[in-house]
């Protein structure tokens, strides 16, 4: 005696070794012996033998004709054994009725299982939807094939026009295409991002990084949407009568601060600290402020920024020379000995009458011709006056300057020009932090953002704060310490053209000087989710910055084909270039005390993974003890 039975999905036949009425002990056709309940026994046969009762059903059954059977078939439910019957218009031998079963079975489209060799027919409207189905399926196969073979010869499939960036930044695995993409690179070994480069799907491995921070930042693009123009308040505010000038580099539009030096007429001087004042041009809840309050921040990165409020609005409001604009000064009454002795904060127009950039000053204005003296050229004594007005303003906090050594890097990218690597041409130059002009400049900044915060406590206006105690810096709307500035109030309100918790407290500082409501009250609900959403947006925007930056470091490297550099040992295997910015791994780094020059090879880059391969060749030099405890980590 001979069983078929069904274990663990498929079908299976087996001798009969011992029958126990409700069980049987069954020997499968692998020898497997196996026991079975007899409620389990689809059918029972004497021949053929288990195996090709198998064989012979199973090729039968591929013979047959499914939607035939279907059509024959009644609507009410039935046993396999039954229809196999009907089908063979006799009583089916145990080949027929396996050959029946197989069929039904492998066709759960057609027939739907209802028990034990029980099936019914699929209505008509459920079958035509499932064909439907599993013609679309047909045709989804094979355009991914179609998908996967363009891309493995390098061609982007045209259905890939428009969705890239999702592709790359958020596939979604449903869709055929990110299936074609992720067989492609398994065919080709490649990551998505290389293979669509090589495809070129993207015009440049700049456009990857870049193209990423947009899809996660900027989804509905950079572009403007419409907003009512600001009011240009200039006849409305007296007119300040000073010459105001700024200092920024070449690439700066958004000129947020300027300074005046007024001679009097008893002796010293009245200093003044001008601040661009897009907040008297637009009002809270406007669509101006709906804007910068989506950005928060310009967003800066070599070669190109991201503004936060539309340049008509910066070209309104941007202290450029030979306009005179809105703005909220803050006038410090300084003696000759340049002892402070008042200040005052007034809403005025400032006319502007110079844009002073760095490149043109710091070669005759720099710590040497202010020691050994230079040629007398424009603005060199208001610039001398404000300087030395810093040293003793940062003498004053108790903070000197503790990077005067520490190199800040510039990174100039030539659009015009073109490498195998893409579009631009970088140029990374050095400059040493703590200059005289930028320690001007920030003095100034951090005596005028301390008075505008003591202001706003003290008048009880709320206001946006930078805090910072234990070491860790962060933004409150509570005064306290900054103790890194060694000041007991600190707001930022000197950049509301870049930044909108500046913007923010430039509207509350004018409802103070004003004497009107301010924009946000104490404990604002809208203030928090502004603090809280800044420092979010703000510290993707600076990893962003941070980011291409190490990309255009790897760029320089390739476009200048850097081979053997000399670099710097941090720790451990990590070693930063002497030339450029760009820190990494290097493991074939023998041990090494921090602060080795070492030289090494260049072996490799990737401008995807924005990494670089460097090879060890010689210690060039050991530093002292002192050099070793002053590592900067």
């Amino acid at each position: 005696m001979f069983v078929l039975f069904e274990e663990d999905g498929s079908f299976k036949a087996g001798t009969v070794l011992a029958d126990n009425d409700s069980s049987l002990q069954v020997e499968n056709t692998r020898g497997k012996r196996v026991k079975l309940k007899r409620a389990n026994v689809l059918l029972e046969f004497r021949e053929p033998d288990p195996a090709g009762l198998l064989i012979r059903a199973q090729a039968a059954a591929a013979e047959f004709d499914t939607d035939f059977l279907w059509s024959v078939c009644g609507d009410e439910e039935f046993i396999f054994t039954e229809f196999a019957a009907d089908y063979y218009g006799h009583k089916p031998d145990a080949v027929e009725a396996a050959t029946m079963l197989f069929s039904l079975h492998a066709a759960p489209m057609w027939f739907h299982r209802r028990g034990k060799g029980c099936f019914r027919k699929a209505p008509e409207d459920i079958l035509c939807a499932a064909k439907a189905g599993m013609e679309k399926k047909r045709q989804q196969a094979e355009a991914i094939e179609r998908m996967r073979a363009e891309l493995a010869a390098k061609r982007q499939p045209p259905e890939f026009d428009g969705i890239i960036s999702q592709l790359l930044y958020r596939p979604d695995r449903n869709r055929i295409e990110v299936k074609a993409l992720e067989a492609a690179c398994i065919d080709t070994g490649l990551s998505a991002a290389k293979l669509l480069l090589e495809c070129a799907a993207l015009s440049s491995s700049y456009d990857y990084h870049y193209n990423r921070f947009l899809f996660e930042q900027f989804p509905e693009g950079t572009d403007f949407p419409p907003f009512d123009p600001p009011v240009f308040p200039t006849g409305l505010l007296p007119r300040a009568d000073v010459a105001a000038f700024s200092i920024d580099d070449a690439t700066t539009t958004e000129i947020d601060d300027a300074f005046s030096v007024t001679p009097q007429p008893g002796g010293g001087w009245k200093i003044g600290i001008h601040i661009a004042a897009p907040a008297l041009g637009f009002a809270r809840s406007s669509t101006l402020d709906a804007i910068a309050r989506r950005r928060l921040s310009t967003v800066y990165m070599p070669g190109n920024k991201i503004t936060m409020l539309p340049n008509d609005v910066i070209l309104a409001f941007t202290l450029s020379a030979g306009h005179t604009r809105p703005a909220v000064s803050l006038y410090l009454d300084v003696r000759s000995d340049l002892t402070i002795t008042g200040h005052e904060s007034r809403i005025e127009c400032v006319p502007v009458v110079a844009n002073l950039r760095h490149h043109d000053i710091e070669p005759i204005f720099n710590e040497a011709t202010l020691t050994k003296g230079s040629p007398d050229f424009p603005w060199k004594k208001e610039l001398t006056l404000l300087w030395e007005l810093a040293t003793v303003l940062e003498a004053g906090r108790g903070k000197p300057s503790g990077n005067a050594n520490q190199v800040d890097h510039t990174y100039t990218i030539d659009w015009e020009q073109h490498t195998p690597d893409g579009p631009g041409v970088v140029t990374i130059g050095q400059r040493v932090r703590g200059s005289p002009l930028e320690k001007l400049v920030a003095e100034l900044m951090i005596f005028a953002n301390a008075t505008w915060g003591r202001l706003l406590d003290e008048s009880g206006v709320a206001g946006l704060y930078r805090v910072q105690g234990g070491g860790k810096v962060r933004m409150a709307t509570v005064a306290a310490p900054h103790e890194g500035l060694g000041v007991d109030c600190y707001t930022w309100s000197s950049s509301p053209l870049r930044r909108y918790v500046d913007l923010v407290n430039q509207w509350q500082i004018a409802a103070v000087l004003n004497g009107t409501t301010p924009a946000f009250a104490p404990r604002s609900t809208d203030l928090l989710e502004a603090l809280r959403d800044f420092e979010l947006a703000y510290t993707e925007y600076n990893e962003f910055q941070r980011r291409i930056e190490r990309y255009w470091c790897v760029r320089w490297l390739r476009q200048n084909n850097v081979h053997a550099t000399e670099g710097t040992v941090l720790r451990d295997n990590l070693v930063r270039l002497i030339e450029i910015p760009l820190i990494f791994k290097m493991p074939s780094l023998p041990p090494q005390l921090p602060g080795s020059k070492i030289s090494l090879a260049i072996t490799g880059s990737d401008l995807i993974d924005v990494e670089v391969e460097a090879r060890y060749l010689a210690t060039l030099t050991e530093p002292g003890p002192e050099a070793q405890e002053e590592m900067n980590y």
